[in-house]
């Protein structure tokens, strides 16, 4: 099966929720993506966000295909921290500091 280009959201406004309830929109400024070690049913993430506040941070992430039926075959954002190879995550950072972030 041919799975869709990875997804690109660079540029984009998320929000995200806290135990609280409470609500933060951010920015999403860039970001690194590269294929799990053996897997390309799995993307792993670097985001560099901008904060509501104007702070950046950085945020590990991923993105899987989706198996439930409205989302199969699509790229969906990985609910849970991830588990990634530590290969992977020496790669990541690498691509990070390569530009500029760390």
């Amino acid at each position: 099966m041919a799975y869709p280009p990875p997804p690109n959201h660079v540029g984009d406004n998320i929000q995200t929720k806290h135990p609280d309830g409470t609500t933060h929109r951010h920015t999403i400024l860039d970001e690194i993506h590269i294929y799990q070690r053996g897997s390309k049913r799995k993307l792993i993430y670097l985001q560099k966000i901008k904060r509501s506040r104007g702070r950046e941070e950085l945020r590990l992430g991923y993105f899987i295909i989706g198996k439930k039926p409205a989302m199969r075959g699509r790229w969906v954002w990985g609910q849970y921290a991830t588990f990634l190879p530590a290969s992977d995550l020496r790669r990541i950072i690498k691509m990070a500091k390569k530009k500029g972030w760390l």
